[in-house]
């Protein structure tokens, strides 16, 4: 299951509440040991501004392809 929560400060640590459809769909309990993958989702408004307005398709596939590859 896939759940997007928002990283809240807890004194000087940083952590996410994990919502109860969750914990019971999981069925996690207090001190049990769990993994967890952090994928940083990007903000699109940062990329307003930065591209070209009058680009082909074709052309801002080849752009990102060059920057990935350096």
């Amino acid at each position: 299951m896939v759940a997007e929560e928002e990283i809240k400060k807890w004194g000087n640590s940083l952590g996410v509440i994990l919502p109860k459809s969750l914990v019971e769909e999981m069925g996690l309990e207090v001190s049990q040991k769990i993994d967890i993958q952090v994928i940083k989702k990007g903000n699109i408004t940062d990329l307003f501004g930065i591209l070209p307005r009058k680009m082909s398709g074709q052309a801002m596939k080849d752009m990102l392809r060059k920057e990935w590859a350096e």
